[in-house]
């Protein structure tokens, strides 16, 4: 498959000319040639080093990540900068980039990876961003406990070692579900308004503990990576269908 054709075709499938305006990441093809056969692709939450090395090691042709390296645009190419385009330039890499658009993806997204992994039901766009959604709700299939989320998530997200965390505030038996992968306490109000029991995200700010203790809603801290690898799993999976070798490439953080 031609490499523009590939990222046409996940630019597509993920909307992500519709989440232009309100995602600061530069989605799509970042790094790369403007003509090139693509066999063999590879996937990773994060586009540094470590997966750039792996992903040329196992003979990739292009890497798909959720973060990437450019947010914004560049001013300079120097530094740890310079290092990463060179890196993909000598090892013949091209690199695409989802960021919001995998987050929200409503079918091959990572809050909905987690929505499936905890079996919710009833499931809707959460975490309102501008006019899109950046995340997902629903509701347990019966009243579970803050510790018997935590428990599930502990033994199926891929956490580098380290424990999920939580706040409890909320009641005690816990139905209604909000998630926002990443970094998603901001939207704690939404959660609360929403009528939310829990919500469920990657990693905390220090304003959060006062805020659920405050809105009666308890909050689960499974780590950024961890509460991030469902996207890129999932468009390995659609990628392979179209007729490509591919490979993940696992660098957990325990962050």
């Amino acid at each position: 498959m031609d490499l523009q054709d590939l990222a046409d075709r996940l630019d597509d499938e993920l909307g992500t000319a519709d989440y232009a305006d309100v995602d600061a990441s530069a989605n799509g093809l970042q790094v790369g040639p403007g003509e090139r056969e693509v066999k063999h692709v590879a996937f990773a939450v994060d586009g540094v080093g470590e997966t750039f090395e792996a992903a040329s090691e196992a003979g990739a042709d292009a890497l798909v990540v959720h973060h990437g390296l450019s947010w914004g645009g560049f001013e300079r190419v120097t530094g740890r900068t310079y290092d990463r385009i060179a890196a993909l330039v000598e090892a013949d890499l091209a690199l695409y980039a989802s960021h919001l658009p995998l987050d929200g993806h409503q079918e091959l997204g990572n809050a909905a990876g987690v929505a499936r992994t905890l079996g919710l039901e009833e499931r809707e766009p959460f975490g309102e961003l501008g006019s899109q959604y950046i995340g997902q709700r629903g509701t347990l299939p019966e009243p579970r406990s803050l510790k018997e989320i935590v428990s599930r998530l502990n033994d199926e997200l891929d956490t580098g070692g380290e424990p999920v965390r939580s706040l409890e505030f909320g009641p005690e038996e816990l139905q209604r579900v909000a998630v926002v992968t990443g970094s998603g306490v901001d939207w704690l109000d939404e959660a609360e308004a929403g009528g939310a029991d829990v919500l469920i995200t990657g990693e905390g700010k220090g304003k959060v503990y006062h805020e659920a203790r405050e809105s009666g809603v308890s909050v689960v801290l499974a780590g950024h990576y961890a509460t991030e690898t469902f996207g890129v799993r999932s468009l390995a999976d659609l990628v392979s269908d179209w007729g490509l070798e591919t490979t993940y490439v696992d660098a957990p953080t325990g962050l």
